[in-house]
């Protein structure tokens, strides 16, 4: 799809990679984008220079994917939805109704009002959740599901709607595999935060990072803007009825991430192991993104010490500003 002139839905635009897929739209020769968002997750914070875009607006009723009759309304007359809304991991594992009603019913939301405005594409963001603990490395898009907690689940049930719409109503879409992610505006408070942040909490503190393992479980960290990056590239693609991975292709073990933080941030703190908890997470899962680069010209730009340093030092001076906003209305606690 060419993008010039075209007006774009952005579902969960308020959150981690979808504000930043706004940002990119903006720098695009685009119509209108449309922030559908109930910000459960998200916040109107992370949209603050988009919306200084006149061709940017929230939708003004709300954002919540379980309203069919607003969707469809918000639907109509747009050209590209992208669709990011769904509850977390960790989420989804201690509330599964939840993630039942949300990851998938409000998924079928999202794809019945595409088919009934006729909305020319849409970019589902899926999960590498899907594959679960990797059989072998590095894993292509063939490689089998291998889930075993909820969230991935929605993920496969959001793929395989996807492709039933496509079959029986022609829905045009393509979904992305998110590896690691990481980058600015992503969340460091409350109980759902990622690991390389709990790592960051601890060096705050003065504190050992913490390790559940050996330290040997790797992953393929792929920085936020990448992913933005490829949501650009699959809206743009002629390609259809497909699954992409969205990565780098290189494996970082907890151990390596850890030593990396360490460096990064100027401490010397020894790293600390614990045993192994969290028995829902994988252990090891490296992305080949080889089709996507193929299929969609999506190739990951950032190095992993780039975006570590990009994401401490947003995370430096959003604390700042977050503790200036705070005294400038006399919160002392």
């Amino acid at each position: 799809m060419k993008l010039a002139g075209k007006k774009f839905v952005v579902v969960g635009g308020g959150g981690l990679i979808g504000s930043h897929t706004v940002d990119l739209l903006c720098k695009e020769d685009i119509s209108e984008v449309i922030v559908y968002d109930n910000f459960f997750r998200g916040s109107e914070e992370n949209l603050a220079n988009a919306l200084k875009d006149p061709r940017v607006k929230i939708c003004d009723f709300g954002g919540d994917i379980l309203h069919s009759d607003i969707l469809n309304d918000v639907f109509a007359g747009i050209d590209g939805v992208f669709h990011f809304a769904a509850l977390w991991l960790l989420q989804c594992h201690e509330y599964p109704r939840s993630a039942f009603d949300v990851n998938i019913r409000g998924t079928f939301n999202v794809m019945e009002a595409c088919v009934k405005q006729s909305v020319a594409r849409l970019v589902y963001s899926s999960s590498a959740s899907v594959y679960g603990d990797a059989l072998h490395e590095p894993m292509k898009e063939d490689h089998p599901y291998n889930n075993k907690n909820f969230y991935g689940a929605t993920k496969i049930a959001g793929e395989a709607m996807l492709n039933a719409f496509h079959h029986r109503y022609g829905l045009n879409y393509v979904g992305l595999r998110y590896m690691n992610v990481y980058g600015p505006r992503q969340d460091y408070h409350g109980a759902y935060i990622a690991v390389i942040m709990k790592m960051l909490d601890a060096i705050d503190q003065g504190e050992s990072p913490t390790i559940f393992g050996d330290g040997s479980e790797a992953f393929d960290f792929v920085a936020v803007e990448d992913c933005a990056y490829a949501n650009i590239c699959a809206m743009k693609a002629d390609v259809v009825n497909k699954n992409y991975n969205v990565g780098t292709g290189f494996r970082t073990s907890l151990k390596e991430l850890a030593e990396k933080l360490i460096q990064l941030t100027g401490t010397d703190l020894p790293i600390q192991f614990a045993p192994r908890s969290q028995a829902t997470l994988v252990r090891n899962r490296i992305g080949d993104p080889t089709l996507a680069e193929k299929d969609i010209g999506y190739q990951a730009q950032i190095d992993l010490e780039v975006g570590l340093r990009g994401l401490i030092s947003w995370r430096k001076n959003h604390k700042e500003e977050v503790a200036a906003r705070r005294r400038a209305a006399g919160i002392t606690d």
